[in-house]
């Protein structure tokens, strides 16, 4: 069973990484560098018991651990 509580950070990356932005774009938006969004992506990953970040923010989606069309807007 995956260990489903993540870090904002984390569910931060997983939500960019949803909306289709790639490392370096997440951390640019976040102001981190690209291997801190690497490292939050890797434990949500670890954590979601997913191979990959798709993996990750399928899981994270189907499990209400993120909110869809959350950013940018009020949807």
């Amino acid at each position: 069973m995956p260990e489903k509580k993540l870090s904002e950070r984390e569910a931060a990356c997983l939500q960019w990484a949803a909306a289709g932005k790639t490392s370096r774009e997440t951390a640019m938006i976040l102001g981190v560098s690209e291997r801190t969004v690497n490292f939050h992506l890797q434990n949500a990953c670890r954590k979601l018991s997913a191979r990959n970040r798709r993996a990750a923010v399928a899981t994270a989606l189907t499990c209400g651990l993120l909110a869809a069309f959350r950013i940018g807007g009020s949807r």
